[in-house]
């Protein structure tokens, strides 16, 4: 029997997708209305889309891709795919047609996603390598030699001595060899984590790279020759070759959801900080909002939370809360993350590949980069997301440098000027760019991007188990649940959360469960 929930509010603390998806969804299946406050000015969380000069950046990048067929549905109602490709023709790549470039046209309608070729790419060496790692000859002839006969050995010895799946590293080492783990995982998570692998647990990789290994490639490889029909639901997600892409970028959808909110019965209100939660008994009862300097109280129904868990214990008051639970809380981790946004007349690498392109551009989206000798993790090109992210598409290109950092240590309190002069001699040291071509540069911080997977992680089931003790409680999202989710994954937790409540359940482990199962599962590295 479905609850009486008519004439209730929700609050929600966050705009990111889980915030987003729960008030859309509340508004669209119940009569609760949704009230959501952002802390910061933006929409979209990590997904926001940030314009500046008229380009934009993807904080992060990200591919809309998800193998849950609600999820696609839900993307292309907010924002119809430009040419209605079928959702298996979206799932895999069946077509060679370039994308043919052009600005926006400001008298046609905008809100739409194009359906993107993915090209992902390693920068080693000072060469290209494909991600996921292929099987070509161009990779052997990479590698060298002497290179290709280690992996492969040591790849064999690591599928006859398997070792115990206790790190990150002996993750990594099982799916891929010593010798390719040293190459194309060891630094890379290194920068990412500012952790060695060897102490990261493998939850991390199994959720990111679940499923991927030079097996798989090689199945893959091997349907791609010998079968004419392509199977979405047998193929690993990091080798989906397709995926959608809002023209304007990941924020545009979300703040189109945004709008349709605020349209509606429910709210969105940015700049406005949940800092107390009151609970009485097992429920919540009312938060305290910041804005502007002053405290406002709300009382409420509902509460759903995609504040990273560290703040929201912090925030809860008029309960009894364990000293090992506000311990474990906070310890919990996470990396920052500062991109620079970089626009030049042209890069010195050009398109070597296949693929017909604008001007002879190479055709990646992002290009991991692991060359030891600099502290850059990842380019974006932004061009190659969508011509309508860059002013001058024809022009000039428009990439991203990420960097990877914790709140307070030398990259992060670095002068913006000196950060943006030390990102530059990278691109320019490593080949990517001439710094005479440089036209323009940006610095975007973006704090608690990545929850990490260790300090009190591993003890973070008693703080869920805590948490789930307080009835209208519901923990969404990516930080709200301190797991690496995708966007797809955090839409799915709010999706259950309010099927929860429309069906009066109270049990949240449906909610919990997203992205542990292996049909929730995507690769970002990953939207992702």
């Amino acid at each position: 029997m479905e609850q009486d929930i008519s004439s209730k509010i929700a609050i929600i603390a966050g705009a990111g997708p889980a915030g987003l998806t729960a008030a859309y969804e509340l508004l669209h299946q119940t009569d609760i209305k949704p009230v959501v406050f952002e802390s910061t000015n933006a929409i979209g969380g990590i997904s926001q889309t940030v314009n500046y000069k008229g380009n934009r950046i993807d904080i992060g990048g990200h591919r809309f891709f998800s193998k849950n067929r609600e999820i696609m549905d839900w993307w292309e109602r907010i924002m119809p795919v430009q040419g209605k490709p079928s959702f298996d023709d979206i799932l895999l790549s069946i077509s060679d047609k370039p994308f043919v470039p052009g600005g926006p046209d400001p008298e046609k309608e905008d809100r739409t996603m194009l359906c993107r070729n993915r090209v992902s790419r390693i920068f080693f060496l000072r060469k290209f390598f494909d991600y996921p790692i292929s099987l070509k000859m161009s990779t052997f002839t990479n590698m060298g030699a002497w290179r290709t006969l280690k992996a492969g050995f040591t790849y064999i010895l690591a599928r006859i001595r398997k070792r115990p799946n206790d790190s990150l590293e002996n993750f990594y080492i099982n799916h891929f060899g010593k010798t390719l783990y040293s190459m194309f995982f060891e630094d890379y998570t290194e920068k990412v984590w500012g952790v060695h692998p060897s102490k990261l647990g493998a939850d991390w990789g199994s959720q990111r790279v679940k499923g991927v290994s030079v097996s798989a490639v090689i199945k893959d490889m091997l349907k791609k020759c010998f079968s004419s029909k392509k199977d979405s639901k047998n193929v690993e997600t990091s080798l989906i070759e397709q995926f959608l892409y809002p023209k304007l970028g990941p924020g545009q959808l979300w703040e189109v959801v945004a709008d349709d909110i605020s349209r509606s019965s429910g709210e969105v209100h940015p700049n406005s900080e949940v800092k107390k939660i009151h609970v009485n008994g097992n429920r919540v009862v009312s938060v305290e909002i910041e804005h502007d300097g002053k405290m406002t109280g709300l009382a409420c129904d509902y509460f759903f939370s995609s504040m990273p868990v560290k703040d929201l214990v912090a925030a809860i008051e008029g309960v009894e809360i364990p000293d090992d639970v506000r311990q474990i809380a906070a310890g919990l981790q996470y990396r920052d993350f500062i991109t620079v946004g970089v626009l030049v007349k042209n890069l010195k690498i050009s398109n070597h590949t296949k693929i017909k392109t604008f001007n002879n551009r190479i055709p990646d989206t992002w290009i991991y980069i692991q060359e030891r000798d600099v502290k850059v993790g990842r380019l974006q090109v932004f061009n190659n997301w969508s011509p309508y992210m860059v002013a001058d598409y024809k022009n000039t290109m428009w990439i991203g440098m990420e960097y990877f950092c914790n709140e307070g240590d030398e990259l992060w309190t670095m002068d913006r000027e000196k950060f943006i002069e030390m990102a530059v001699n990278e691109l320019s040291m490593i080949d990517i760019i001439s710094k005479d071509d440089i036209l323009d540069t940006v610095q975007i911080k973006i704090k608690k991007a990545y929850p990490s997977y260790f300090g009190t992680y591993y003890q973070l089931d008693k703080v869920r188990a805590f948490l789930d003790t307080i009835e209208n409680l519901y923990c969404v999202g990516r930080n709200g649940q301190h797991r690496y989710n995708n966007a797809d994954h955090s839409m799915l937790t709010s999706i259950e959360a309010v099927r929860n409540i429309k069906a009066g359940i109270k049990n949240k482990d449906n909610i919990w469960a997203v992205n542990t199962e292996t049909e929730y599962h995507e690769e970002k590295n990953n939207s992702d």
